[in-house]
């Protein structure tokens, strides 16, 4: 019986921690968005392309690899994640 307890409180935390570690995305990406607003240079157009390749990876579900590239992109503009 303890066994299927601590199964089951294993299985809810992983459950919930999934779908809180997607919205860190949409965050970074917003970051950059922010940052990059009003900048105009080569580093400021490579972090928008970054953001909007981080935006289609969050959208196709494959999240680790969205927020790779959205730290790559805040660590162009000197930003540390």
């Amino acid at each position: 019986m303890r066994r299927l307890v601590l199964t089951f409180a294993a299985a809810a935390t992983l459950a919930v921690a999934g779908p809180a570690l997607a919205f860190q995305c949409p965050k970074l990406i917003a970051e950059i968005n922010a940052a990059t607003g009003n900048r105009f240079d080569n580093a400021g157009h490579e972090a928008k392309m970054k953001a909007a390749q981080a935006q289609k990876l969050h959208a196709e579900g494959n999240h680790a690899e969205s927020e790779k590239v959205a730290k790559e992109a805040l660590a162009q503009l000197g930003i540390k994640k």
